[in-house]
This record gives structure tokens, sequence and C-alpha cells, in this order.
């Protein structure tokens, strides 16, 4: 059941893009095969990524997020005894990234919150190319009114820098925006900046107990519309 402790309507919502808008379970075929078929290391390598996008952010040594994603399979790979070059490991990834699917619960979703006037925009931590071209795939480009991609600030979420500046590109205070995101660290991150923060509760994402509870939690976009559009 959604449920919502937020007070104020949101001027502009905010969604992260992997996993909360686009299904990753498309990937499993790749990766999975460049990792000898064991699916139970796909969630392994996603973790490997995103931890080493924020080695990146605290040592000042900016890496595109794809390189990293490429680099965490080699060393999932390497920790299971499996030989995967460079070029092997980018085979795995990049085509089936780009290519992603919507969940179906997010073009309904998407299109009541913008009939009823919400501004719309993406923040993520893939590149800009990268999410151009899965918005392309998806059918996505007609929701939002921006797309924003850390790569223009080299900082990764969920570093307090990231949100700050896109409050700041969408002359937004923070509390007059809200951050939608299926990984509990994002809205965590979100939160922290004095973002309201909505939780969409995909298979196998939890919250993160330490932090402070998101506004939303929902289990799709389509909840989280009803919610903001009684």
């Amino acid at each position: 059941m959604p449920v919502s402790y937020a007070q104020q309507r949101p001027k502009v919502i905010f969604f992260d893009v992997n996993e909360t808008l686009l299904d990753l379970e498309a990937m499993r075929t790749s990766v999975t095969g460049a990792l000898d078929g064991q699916q139970q290391l796909l969630p392994l390598w996603f973790s490997t990524m995103l931890h080493h996008s924020l080695v990146t952010t605290v040592s000042g040594d900016y890496q595109d997020f794809g390189d990293i994603g490429v680099a965490a399979l080699q060393m999932v790979a390497k920790n299971q005894g499996i030989e995967l070059s460079k070029q092997q490991a980018k085979q795995a990834i990049v085509p089936a990234l780009l290519s992603l699917p919507a969940h179906a619960d997010v073009k309904p979703g998407l299109q009541r919150l913008k009939d009823n006037g919400f501004t719309l925009v993406s923040l993520t931590n893939s590149s800009n190319y990268g999410v151009k071209t899965q918005f392309e795939h998806a059918g996505l480009t007609m929701y939002f009114s921006q797309r924003l991609s850390i790569e223009d600030l080299k900082i990764y979420k969920p570093d307090l820098r990231a949100y700050q500046w896109a409050l700041k590109k969408l002359n937004v205070a923070p509390e007059q925006a809200l951050m939608v995101a299926a990984h509990g660290w994002d809205v965590a991150g979100a939160k922290a900046a004095g973002m309201q923060t909505a939780f969409i509760a995909r298979p196998g994402k939890q919250l993160y107990p330490l932090a402070p509870a998101p506004d939303y939690v929902v289990n799709s976009v389509e909840e989280l519309a009803t919610l903001l559009t009684p």
C-alpha cells in the first residue's frame, strides 16, 4: 500500500533512471553470460559499480560511469576466477544498458504527473549520451522537460553536491523538489540535501534503515501519481 508523509506539493519531480524507470532485468542474460551464467552475481556487479563511482568522487578522480561499470564487471569476474577482457565486459554491458525497456507502470504514471502540471526531470549517474539513448529507445523522452547527468558536474549521487547542483539548475528550493528513486542510497542522499523523497520499492530493493524515512513509499510510478494527484 502506498504511504505518504509529505505536506507540500512539489514543483519539480526528479527521477533516477536505471531500475527506477528502466528495468535492468533485461541485462541479466548478457551480464550473467559474461559471468559464466552465475545470475546471483548481477546485484554484486551493480553494487560494485556504485561503490567505485563513490570512490572516484571522494578521490577527485572522475571516471565515466560506463567505464566504471566495465571495470566493476571485470573485478567481479576475476574474484570468481573468470577471465574477462575489457572489450568482453563492455560488450556484455553497453548494448543491453542502452536498450533497457521501461517498467510497465512508468509511462502511465509519468503521463498522469505531466498532465497534472508537474515538471519532470531525470537525474542520473549515467552519461548524457547514455540517458538520451535510453530514453529514445524506451520512449520516455516526451515526458521530461530536462535530462540531467552528473557527467556535467563530475560528482556522483548520492554526494549532496549532485542534488544541490540539480536544484540550482531548475531554480527550485530543496523542499519544493521531490527525488524519486528505487535505491535507498539515492533517497537517503536527496533527503540529506533537504529534498522531498519517494522510494519506489522495486523487487529486491530496500531502504537504508539508518537514513530518515522518505516522504513517499510506493510500489510504482502510478502509485506515486495517485498520491500526488488526488
